[in-house]
């Protein structure tokens, strides 16, 4: 479906190129749209727009100027890419010489931390009572999560023989189809031996993963987040508890105490280390914190 037409050839042209070749969806074509248009709607303001003869300071002034009127980092950081796209075509077909977009950057996105529970919210999460098959299949679940630092999808992923627990070590395909080996603690040993115990009551004969559910099948990712959710009720915590809430509390906590944000890096399994370099930020809050309470000079009266 070609995009409607607007009072400008080349934005016209560029939607249908858009569209056509690229074949985005109406919604992402809408959008950028939107952000051309906007651009075009402040610069009428100062002066008559000539896409042909914009120069890199008139961008500069638009994102600066929307930016002061509290225009997000992520809208700006999308306008700015608009126009850089828009300007590439326009390149391409020998309309610009210029693309007036690129060295343009917007504020930088503020990331947003993950939460964590400390290590005594954890204690009382972990604390499941009950020894059914469930339960202890649950728990057994949990462990691993908070032991290993494991996604969602490598934990309903593993399978019987990638746990080698004589040397306590588990073996995970996470992001990528990289493989990696984990170390596996204590507690969570033995929740899985528990586990291993009851497991023959509910699995099929030929059913290979360590976690299953009441059909004997492969437990689902929607099923251990919705396990996950209602134990933590039960165990009256005070926000909602998600797999990768213990992921995060798992590097927060090791880097907390260990301070080596290269082993971190390798156990969660990141390509790249300024992902896992967030948790540098939780500790100095932590820090932050504990500064705020104890300094003489920083107590509030």
């Amino acid at each position: 479906m070609s995009p409607a037409a607007t009072s400008d050839p080349l934005v016209d042209r560029f939607l249908h190129h858009l569209a056509l070749e690229r074949r985005l969806s109406p919604r992402t074509v809408d959008a950028y749209r939107r952000d051309l248009a906007d651009f075009r709607q402040w610069h009428e303001e100062q002066a008559p727009l000539d896409w042909q003869r914009l120069r890199q300071v008139s961008i500069r002034s638009y994102a600066a100027q929307r930016h002061q009127q509290g225009l997000s980092a992520r809208s700006l950081q999308r306008r700015l890419a608009a126009l850089r796209a828009f300007y590439r075509l326009l390149n391409r077909e020998g309309l610009s010489r210029q693309n007036p977009a690129i060295g343009v950057r917007a504020p930088k996105v503020r990331r947003k931390l993950p939460g964590t529970l400390d290590v005594d919210q954890l204690a009382q999460l972990l604390e499941l009572p009950g020894d059914a098959p469930l339960d202890l299949r649950d728990q057994a679940m949990m462990e691993l999560l908070y032991s290993s630092g494991l996604r969602l999808a490598e934990l309903v992923s593993t399978d019987l023989n990638n746990l080698d627990r004589k040397d306590a070590m588990l073996e995970v395909t996470g992001k990528g189809s990289k493989t990696r080996r984990l170390p596996v603690g204590r507690k969570a040993l033995e929740a899985i031996d528990r586990w291993l115990t009851v497991r023959p009551q509910l699995a099929k004969d030929d059913e290979t993963a360590l976690f299953v559910s009441t059909r004997g099948t492969r437990l689902s990712p929607r099923s251990v987040q919705s396990r996950l959710a209602q134990r933590a009720r039960e165990q009256g915590a005070a926000q909602h508890v998600h797999p990768h809430l213990l992921r995060h509390s798992f590097a927060s906590h090791l880097l907390e105490s260990s301070g080596d944000l290269r082993a971190v890096q390798e156990l969660l399994g990141h390509a790249d280390i300024s992902t896992t370099q967030i948790y540098t930020h939780l500790d100095f809050q932590h820090l932050a914190e504990v500064y705020d309470q104890s300094h003489p000079r920083a107590r509030k009266k």
